[in-house]
């Protein structure tokens, strides 16, 4: 069924409402459910269940968009004057280059707008209705506002709906929320201004249940569920250039702008000289075509392409190109914390039994670790309380473990897959239990009385009290049922409750999620087990304390960005405390504290407490999707460069507004994958560090193409523009600036983009996201060498000519003069050149791998010697071959600039 245009439901906040006023507003019957004519109504008025997004461009516009730069706007135009001259061959090769970088640019691009789709298809799924009193089973883009629905285990939530039943219902809402522990339902009304993560009588759309029943009316579909808002969040968001592409654009503006002036300045003065309009307006298009660097768009789209590949080597594929350099200019890294800097997988870590504290090791459902006393490991059968505390939470509890593409996973609650690892740890087999002590009845677990109970019978006893009731659930809620506690020994001891409550407190401060264990010893005729057999007489065995970890590689990931000047800040949907913690243990305080501010305390503030909050937070719990978007947007208006880590469909607006949004490969949902820029394929926020460093590589190895580029665009420029003023022969033709500025550049540059990184990368602070492309001093090391390119040019024509008055010789060694300038300078700039200093320094240096500065260098040497020796090149290029002592005289006169580039590099280091 086609899907209409949607007429809205008034707003409501549906979680402050009583049900009875839910189906007043719906107009639903919380029994039957709506009939089916009511049902095709609201198809009509309402539309199709399901995720639209706006129409994206088509694939003609977003190539033709690839040539919207301006620097590509002065190769178009020049190309058009070449041809209109007549000169196709120049026009053809000028055009070849635009149009070869808008191919790649375009299809690394060609799926950047898809985020909308992938949302879409993540919600699409069946659902169990009521209508006309039937259950019936649906698919999901049927339902309509009012209708009934039922969930059990293992549904996933079809649309946003108001609970009016619920059954020990559970509901895992991480992807939306960032809460890694599955939220148990309820009915109660809620206040007006809950967070979204607080508001329990609400099921979401997308969201799954991992425990229980529910039934609930549909509040909202479509692109009005919460789902759906951050659709539209998304496209609503400006896409923002990359710091990169905004410098490359202002640089290319302010290029033209000199191209355009010194032209004109050409034009003119030969007009002055007597000169007629024709022969100045091609001199002054020689001038323009020798002053655009006609290869720096390629070699930029090869370096970052090389950037793209290194970053797949080191586990993140990166889906726009600019994106590469973007992560070496990130000032703040705002991640999320759920499966990002923690493993998304619970874990127990502390254990308190008999007065004891025990401390687990191992992270994960991984069943690998020890459980520790003091530091040495504990043998279960010198501890029987520790192994009472352990059994009741294996034997109590529903969930189970499983390995499925060599990972572990918990079928079920991730608490009691924590549970069980733990036990596993120890030694304890759930089989062998399950013989010894096999489950006779259960208490399923209920938010009113905050506890689970199992009933299971002891065959190795014969007495008559041979079956244990096991369990477990609050602190509140097992202490208060209890008399007496087990020591050391497993022996009965009266209970001391200040001080349960004391370590219990202990373990929350930590960020732990603390649960009580207790047993019971019943009747061995019993058969079932009530909440009148909790009431009273439990025996208190222990305390369970479980966190999502923190990965031990994304500590010390944290600590070198801290150590490279980059700001780390966690944005998560989870408790304040927890999240407090496991930043702390990550070392992620500012001024020695962790300051942690929460949604509704961020939603309170003004504009300049928000802007002090960002400054000085470092954690910032129960955020909503649009705070975290608001949260990305403050950073960007202060001038910070924002890369955002996230796996959630929570994170998708915040990853598309940042500069540089880095999704989880594996664990990550495919809204957020989508919605990207870079996507890492180990779900490890230690390769975050790697990525920044081969973006910082990356905008290193551009600064050096530039610098090598632009001084020969300078020196041709120069020479032009003074025997133009001179009224001389000029030094060097159009076709054969083209050659030089094409073919031996590009030759000569690509090999810098793979130069290795520098040991310096990770120990110094971020560029100033302020800072020009063309700094100062790179603007003197470009005018430096300039002006020795100039001389070495203008000095070889010169002399040679007036020599031997052969202007095909003249230019060509002027040509090979320049290029053998350029071999030095090239080995100046590279690490080659800086490597081979140091071994004749010192015998024991190591040489870095090389390899495509020599290829470039001898490639460039066999262009030159074609240039210059084939007679067809001689022809086309009118260039004249030479011999060996006018090659020795080319490679003579282009060693000074060893020595200039000696200078520069004081003053403008390039590494």
């Amino acid at each position: 069924m086609t899907a209409t245009t949607q007429k809205p439901l008034p707003s409501q906040q549906w979680h402050h409402l009583p049900v009875g006023e839910v189906t007043r507003h719906l107009d639903s019957n919380p029994e039957a459910g709506l009939t089916s004519a009511e049902v095709a109504k609201r198809r009509a008025r309402f539309g199709a269940n399901e995720l639209v997004g706006k129409p994206g461009q088509s694939p003609i516009v977003r190539f033709l968009l690839q040539f919207n730069q301006p620097l590509l706007y002065i190769l178009l135009i020049a190309g058009i004057i070449k041809a209109i001259l007549g000169e196709w061959v120049n026009a053809w090769v000028i055009w070849g280059v635009t149009l070869i970088n808008a191919i790649v640019g375009f299809v690394q691009e060609s799926k950047a707008e898809s985020a909308i789709a992938a949302l879409a298809s993540s919600v699409i799924t069946e659902a169990t209705a009521i209508r006309d009193g039937q259950k019936v089973r649906i698919p999901s883009s049927e339902i309509v506002p009012g209708d009934l629905v039922l969930l059990t285990s293992g549904d996933k939530v079809p649309a946003d709906l108001r609970l009016i039943k619920a059954r020990n219902l559970q509901i895992n809402e991480s992807a939306l929320t960032g809460e890694s522990v599955a939220v148990e339902k309820s009915l109660q009304t809620l206040e007006a201004d809950a967070p979204l993560a607080e508001r329990t009588n609400m099921a979401y759309a997308g969201s799954f249940v991992t425990f229980g029943q529910g039934k609930g009316i549909v509040v909202a579909i479509a692109q009005e569920t919460e789902t759906g808002r951050i659709s539209q969040l998304m496209e609503q968001q400006t896409h923002l250039k990359t710091p990169l592409t905004r410098k490359f654009d202002k640089f290319s503006r302010t290029l033209l702008y000199i191209i355009l002036g010194v032209a004109a300045l050409t034009f003119a003065v030969g007009l002055g000289y007597g000169y007629s309009w024709i022969e100045m307006f091609e001199a002054a298009v020689a001038l323009a075509v020798s002053a655009i660097p006609e290869g720096l768009p390629a070699v930029v789209t090869i370096t970052l392409a090389i950037g793209v590949s290194r970053m797949a080597r080191r586990h993140a594929i990166i889906r726009k190109l600019p994106a590469v350099e973007t992560l070496g200019s990130a000032t703040v890294i705002c991640s999320d914390k759920t499966g990002t800097l923690t493993e998304n997988q619970m874990t127990v870590q502390a254990i308190y039994a008999g007065g004891q504290q025990y401390r687990v090791s191992g992270e994960g459902y991984t069943p690998e670790g020890e459980i520790f006393l003091d530091e040495t490991p504990v043998e279960l059968d010198e501890s029987p309380v520790l192994q009472e505390c352990l059994i009741a939470g294996l034997l109590c509890n529903d969930s189970h473990l499983e390995v499925k593409d060599g990972q572990w996973n918990v079928v079920g609650d991730p608490t009691e897959g924590a549970l069980i690892v733990v036990a596993d740890k120890a030694g304890c087999n759930r089989d062998d239990l399950a013989q010894k002590l096999p489950r006779i009845d259960a208490i399923p677990f209920e938010s009113e009385f905050q506890y689970m109970a199992t009933l299971q019978e002891n065959r190795e006893l014969s007495s008559t009290q041979s079956q244990i009731i096991y369990v477990k659930g609050s602190v509140e809620s097992i202490l208060s049922r209890s008399q007496q506690q087990l020591d050391t020994q497993s022996n009965l001891t009266s209970l001391a409750p200040n001080i349960i409550h004391r370590e219990a407190e202990a373990m929350a401060a930590l960020g732990l999620r603390v649960l009580a264990f207790a047993k019971k010893l019943v009747p061995n005729e019993q058969d079932s087990v009530d909440h009148a057999d909790i009431e009273e007489g439990l025996i208190f065995i222990g305390l369970q304390g479980m966190i999502d970890p923190p990965r031990q590689e994304a500590i010390r990931a944290v600590a070198a960005c801290k150590a490279a000047g980059i700001q780390v800040k966690m944005i998560t949907g989870d408790h304040a405390v927890t999240a407090r913690a496991i930043a702390a243990r990550m070392g992620l305080e500012k001024h020695g504290e962790v300051l942690a501010f929460t949604g509704q305390e961020l939603t309170r503030m003004d504009n300049q407490a928000l802007a002090d909050a960002i400054e000085e937070g470092v954690v910032f719990a129960r955020v909503a999707p649009e705070q975290k978007l608001r949260l990305v947007e403050a950073l960007q208006s202060k001038g910070e460069v924002v890369a955002m880590t996230g796996d959630g469909v929570n994170d998708a607006p915040a990853l598309k507004q940042a500069d540089i949004g880095i999704a989880m490969g594996g664990a990550g949902t495919e809204v957020a994958k989508e919605a990207a820029d870079a996507i890492l394929t180990d779900d490890n926020f230690a390769s975050i560090e790697a990525a920044v460093e081969e973006g910082r590589t990356v905008y290193r190895n551009l600064l050096k193409a530039i610098a090598f580029i632009l001084p020969v665009n300078g020196g041709e420029s120069m020479t032009i523009l003074i025997s133009v003023l001179l009224a001389r022969e000029l030094p060097i033709l159009a076709l054969q600036v083209l050659w030089l500025n094409m073919v031996n550049s590009i030759a000569m540059t690509v090999p810098l983009a793979f130069e290795p990184k520098s040991k310096r990368a990770m120990q110094q602070p971020p560029r100033n996201p302020k800072e020009p492309l063309l700094s100062s001093s790179l603007l003197k090391r470009i005018l430096a060498i300039s002006v020795f390119n100039w001389i070495l040019i203008f000095g070889i024509f010169e002399w040679i000519r007036s020599t031997t008055g052969n202007l095909d010789l003249a230019r060509t060694m002027a040509i090979q003069s320049l290029v053998a300038g350029r071999i030095f300078y090239l080995l100046s700039i590279s690490q080659l050149g800086t490597a081979i200093i140091k071994k004749f320094l010192d015998r024991n240096e190591r040489i870095t791998d090389s390899s495509a500065i020599i290829i470039g260098i001898v490639g460039a040497v066999i262009l030159q010697v074609i240039f210059s020796q084939w007679s067809l090149m001689n022809n086309l290029f009118s260039t004249a071959p030479l011999n060996l002592t006018q090659w020795l005289i080319c490679l003579l006169v282009g060693l000074p600039m060893i020595l200039v580039a000696a200078l520069v590099n004081r003053f403008d280091p390039l590494d």
